[in-house]
């Protein structure tokens, strides 16, 4: 990509290897389709998982650990990937994310094409990484996640999410599946196009001086190993500087090696081999660092307390003036089934949106402001569309953080993730407009029996007993055995409501909150669902009990 193709081939071939690894996760190992056994086909194409990108940026995996107050297993993999930079110093900015590779490419084919505006390296603004460093963490430290906004791979997957993947499930599959967006989409989009748009300033200007990722590895930096090292032989040609992508060459041609990636590009380009990548500790005959202390090597320590400050007003802001969707006096969000309880969701979920990806039929869609802004960009179930497939578990098994619990298909046919509710003055049936079974139909095929049939609005004779053949058969809900998976509000809505244009909306739909889901860090949802329908059962014979001594001492005439 540009001249510096040949200046380090093996760094190019690297970069394009991991972009087209992580297309190739995104794409096809993520596309949810191919069989009606999702599960199954989702685990055969899954040879690497399919979160390694996410689990690979260390900056998601510590401070959704700091946010939750607990130990998530992808801090194993931010762990190696930050002491394999202790040797190779930013590798993962310079060789691996897939972002960093794309600007490289927008700089080669537009940015280059234009005159870029000219910036001197001076002021607050090109320490701004730290500042968002310093905000993401201390905001985590509240509670309140904010990675998932600025962090390079969840930033690009979810963009993705919203730009490509339609175009794959359209093209692919019909367009009919492609759901509406709202204003998550576009600022989500907007996002990504500042991002690249600040090309113009700058080559790979997002990395250099905005990405909080980046800065968390030049902090990392300190602790270096290895380093980019100025021999005497230097002529002071420039060629370096000119070369390198991510300002790390100063003006003496010294390092700055908070900034440098190890990318040897300089090296490359050098006409007389003046550089070299050497052990920190190495003695070398090197040109002597003439810089003063400037004001771009220092953080400025007002920057540094209104990153603190504004972290502080939005930790302590979003959760009591947002709140919960129930505290807002709304419908709380129904979530992945696997979810964890809300508050612990809220500080873990990075709004990758992975999960929605791999959810076939589109069950799982993002959140808008509806829920609040800590609210935005997290996956909820909207069973109008569609309904939670029962041989699909796909969304825990690519979570990165543990937001959604990575369950057996026996455990998430189990998870109750809401309660399905009839509305009796809608529904058909109980209004007396029409027979109707849908719901009934869809769930027994589903597997869950939770819908069964009650005679309603029958007659009685003049002995008070019910008429055979009277009334009407209407659905009714047994709660121990739904798990809100609302494939019978979206078979109501799409006959009723669509086609036949007899209801207004779904006569049935799937409500969450306390006592309608299950939302548990650990333990088995079989174990629940078996101690709920014990439960019921006990309740029932209790009922039965009670009924039966009462009649012991009416009057004959009165039994």
């Amino acid at each position: 990509m540009g001249p510096t193709w040949s200046a380090t081939p093996i760094r190019r071939l690297v970069q394009i290897a991991c972009l087209l690894a992580f297309m190739v996760l995104f794409f096809y190992v993520c596309w949810p389709y191919g069989s009606r056994q999702y599960a199954e086909a989702f685990h055969a194409r899954e040879i690497v998982d399919a979160e390694l990108f996410l689990m690979l940026d260390p900056l998601v995996s510590i401070s959704a650990a700091i946010a939750a107050r607990m130990l998530i297993w992808s801090l194993t993999a931010a762990g190696i990937i930050l002491l394999v930079c202790l040797l190779f110093p930013r590798a993962f900015c310079g060789y691996v994310c897939p972002l960093g590779t794309l600007f490289d490419g927008f700089d080669w084919l537009i940015g280059r094409r234009v005159s870029r505006f000219r910036l001197q390296r001076q002021g607050w603004w090109i320490n701004t990484r730290y500042y968002l460093l310093a905000a993401v963490l201390i905001a985590a430290a509240f509670g309140v996640l904010l990675s998932g906004f600025v962090a390079a791979i969840a930033v690009l997957t979810r963009a993705m999410l919203f730009v490509l993947a339609p175009l794959q499930t359209g093209l692919l599959k019909g367009w009919y599946l492609v759901p509406p967006g709202n204003i998550g989409h576009v600022i989500s989009i907007l996002l990504v196009v500042l991002m690249f748009s600040l090309g113009f300033l700058g080559r790979r200007f997002w990395c250099s001086h905005v990405c909080p990722t980046g800065a968390l590895f030049s902090v990392c930096n300190i602790l270096r190993l290895t380093e980019r090292k100025v021999t005497g032989a230097c002529i002071k040609c420039g060629r370096c500087a000119k070369a390198c992508s991510f300002a790390a060459i100063s003006e003496d041609f010294s390092t700055r090696s908070l900034n440098c990636t190890f990318c040897q590009t300089c090296a490359g380009v050098c006409p007389v081999g003046a550089i070299e990548f050497a052990p920190r500790w190495t003695r070398r005959n090197n040109v002597p660092d003439m810089r003063a202390p400037s004001q771009e090597a220092v953080v400025s320590r007002r920057g540094i307390l209104a990153g603190l400050g504004g972290a502080a007003v939005i930790g302590a802001g979003v959760p009591s003036v947002m709140g919960d969707a129930s505290a807002r006096g709304g419908e709380p969000p129904i979530r992945p089934p696997g979810s964890v309880p809300e508050n612990q969701f809220l500080q873990l979920c990075i709004r990758c949106g992975q999960c929605i990806k791999v959810c076939p039929n589109n069950v799982l869609q993002p959140a808008g402001f509806e829920h609040g802004f800590d609210g935005l960009w997290t996956p909820k179930v909207v069973a109008d569309w569609s309904g939670c497939e029962p041989s699909c578990n796909n969304c825990g098994q690519v979570c990165p953080t543990g937001a959604i619990r990575a369950l057996a298909l026996e455990e998430k046919r189990a998870a109750r993730i809401g309660l399905a509710q009839v509305d009796q003055a809608t529904c058909l049936p109980y209004a007396g407009r029409d027979a109707c079974q849908l719901c009934v139909d869809e769930c027994g095929m589903a597997g869950y029996d939770a819908i069964e049939f009650i005679r309603v609005g029958g007659e009685v004779d003049e002995k008070g007993e019910p008429v055979e053949g009277s009334g009407r058969l209407a659905p009714v809900v047994r709660e121990d055995r739904c798990v809100g998976c609302g494939l019978c509000q979206m078979r109501c809505r799409a006959i009723n409501v669509k086609v036949k244009k007899s209801l207004q909306r779904s006569a049935i739909r799937v409500v969450a909150g306390a006592g309608k889901e299950d939302r548990v860090v650990s333990g088995s949802y079989i174990a629940l669902r078996e101690k709920r329908v014990t439960q019921t059962q006990e309740e029932e014979q209790t009922r039965n009990s009670q009924s039966d001594a009462a009649g012991e001492y009416l009057p004959d005439f009165l039994k």
